[in-house]
């Protein structure tokens, strides 16, 4: 992989991160918080293999690239986690947006 193909990566994944910590900051939303979570961590794994990409070598380095495959897993989980706490918090206490008094 020549130099500059992976810096591009990495900085879509800075901007995915971004954008994604941004929505975090902004929604009052529980399920658009969920959302910019997992964008953020997609911006975290696109950075995380084009890291990865940098090796000396023709061949790239597997080790980045299989953390990627279990953090990606381990994300799933804590979304379907995460899911399942709002859906419980909606059926308490019949709101979603924190703050929500109506």
């Amino acid at each position: 992989m020549p130099d500059a193909d992976y810096r591009i990566y990495a900085l879509a994944g800075m901007a995915l991160f971004a954008i994604g910590f941004y929505s975090m900051l902004v929604q009052a939303h529980l399920l658009r918080r969920i959302m910019a979570l997992n964008v953020m961590g997609s911006g975290v794994f696109l950075v995380y293999i084009a890291l990865g990409a940098q090796t000396p070598g023709p061949i790239p380095d597997p080790v980045p690239h299989a953390m990627v495959l279990t953090g990606i897993v381990v994300s799933v989980c804590a979304t379907g986690l995460a899911l399942a706490l709002v859906d419980r918090a909606q059926a308490a206490a019949s709101e979603v947006e924190p703050g929500d008094d109506a």
